[in-house]
């Protein structure tokens, strides 16, 4: 059951529940201790100890039903009051035949559960005619729970957790059908038909219709365990991939994923950097506090205290050219900047397009989608022109500028070939902190046409493309873990 239950804590991780080793340990340890034989009782303990926070335990809870849901073989012929083709089986008497049947085997405690073993002998028939392979002995033995573990364990040979899309379904029954000994079913049925006597075409007609009840059932636990492994892991992937992927590219049917993708990085972003950090400047000893935490001893220096200074948080300015053609960058940064609340409380936003607008009283009062609609109805239209935009900054915010006052520009700089007042952004460049420009645009462009970063990026302490998500948490993560 240990090696169940690891397999079990991998579930819970891709469902996106923390679980360290050490409570993977004290969960055997819980599970030593209340047994498996009341299903509840163990759902119950093991909740308490792999699952923190209402949102985990609602996680936690739906994991465990999907993990643990037992569904019986099919009979080979539908009998009245049978068992063969009932509904899925969740209750004590399903977990206790499934715990047994891993105590044997070490299989996999998801997919398919236990069913009655069936007792009587379907292999016999009125010459004597028997299967010789392993598994078509097994498909007519009637004994369903052996029949079980071995998909449970053909399943771990064949890695099915491993699943990661839905279009892999048919190559992974394939491989646990191999596993489970197809071949040699295969071939005994070839070997049957070939004889063409009737007895063996009986039982070749029996082993056929065995073997495709048993295609379907493992089928049905490939599915299973691509719901249980893969949906979760499929969402990650696709938000791997909207990390990657130009923003320019998007439409606007993504855009709701993307938006959760951006409040997810902001979250882990807030996790790491939330709390005001002290870097310690080793060599240099703080006197005072070094003879106030002393006292005790006497005078002895048994405790030294080093000088430190604290790291503040960021003073951001963010100026953003809503033009069309950089307008989803744009939309993204500022959704990025205000998932950042938390730990970036001086944030002031601008949008331009010829005319510089600040924006960020607009972003407190509405709700994000709505401002974002008014910043681009309001500051979009306009022929874009950086000229201008520095000109406003200059006259409207240059003298809230100052060494603490970090700067960023996201726009591609193309100026319709007007003046750019490179001027500007050096005297920027001087009273700030740092001036960080975000180019959408790849660096093979921005010497191209009416493109001015060459006489911008001087006047930049960093300049850089950024066209993606992952390029924004990037200079993010590099803004928030920078000393003041």
């Amino acid at each position: 059951m240990d090696r169940t239950l690891v397999d079990f804590v991998k579930v819970l991780r891709t469902a996106e529940i923390n679980v360290s080793p050490a409570e993977t340990l004290d969960a055997m340890q819980a599970m030593d201790i209340v047994g498996y034989s009341d299903r509840n009782f163990l759902k119950d303990s093991l909740s308490m100890v792999l699952s923190k926070t209402p949102e985990e335990k609602e996680a936690f809870n739906s994991c465990f039903d999907r993990y643990f849901a037992f569904q019986k073989f099919k009979s080979d012929e539908t009998e009245p009051g049978g068992d063969g083709e009932g509904p899925d089986q969740s209750d004590d008497s399903d977990f206790d035949q499934q715990a047994d049947g891993q105590r044997q085997s070490g299989g996999k405690g998801s997919g398919q559960g236990m069913g009655q073993a069936g007792g009587s002998e379907a292999i016999d028939d009125e010459n004597g005619l028997q299967p010789s392979s392993k598994l078509g002995k097994l498909l007519l033995s009637g004994n369903k729970t052996e029949l079980t573990i071995a998909m449970a364990e053909a399943g771990r040979e064949a890695e099915v957790n491993q699943i990661v899309v839905f279009t892999q379904k048919g190559l992974y029954t394939r491989k646990i059908m191999d596993a489970m000994g197809l071949k040699g079913l295969q071939d005994e049925i070839a070997e049957l038909q070939a004889h063409g006597g009737r007895p063996q075409n009986q039982l070749s007609g029996k082993l056929k219709k065995a073997r495709d009840r048993l295609r379907e059932q493992v089928r049905d636990y490939v599915e299973k365990q691509f719901f249980l492994h893969a949906d979760e892991s499929g969402k990650q992937l696709r938000e791997e991939l909207l990390k990657k992927v130009k923003l320019s590219n998007l439409e606007k049917r993504n855009f709701k994923d993307v938006q959760e993708v951006v409040f997810k990085m902001a979250k882990k972003l807030i996790a790491i950097h939330s709390k005001r950090r002290k870097t310690y400047k080793r060599g240099q000893l703080d006197i005072r506090k070094t003879l106030r935490n002393n006292m005790q001893f006497d005078g002895m220096f048994f405790d030294l205290k080093w000088k430190a200074s604290k790291v503040d948080r960021p003073k951001v300015m963010c100026i953003c050219d809503v033009s069309g053609s950089v307008s989803n960058y744009s939309r993204f940064l500022l959704m990025f900047l205000y998932s950042l609340a938390e730990i970036l409380p001086k944030v002031r936003s601008f949008a331009f397009s010829s005319d510089l607008g600040e924006v960020t009283r607009l972003f407190e009062q509405s709700n994000l989608e709505d401002a974002m609609a008014r910043t681009m109805r309001d500051y979009g239209n306009g022929s874009t022109d950086y000229g201008q935009m520095l000109m406003d900054f200059k006259r409207q915010c240059m003298d809230d500028v100052n060494n603490k006052t970090t700067i960023i520009i996201l726009g591609d700089a193309r100026n319709n070939y007007g003046d750019p007042k490179s001027e500007i952004l050096r005297e920027m460049y001087d009273k700030s902190k740092r001036v960080i420009w975000l180019n959408p645009e790849p660096k093979m462009s921005w010497t191209v046409g009416d493109a001015e970063m060459k006489k911008y990026a001087p006047c930049c302490h960093q300049a850089d493309v950024c066209n993606s998500l992952t390029h924004l948490e990037r200079v993010v993560s590099n803004l928030l873990r920078s000393v003041a």
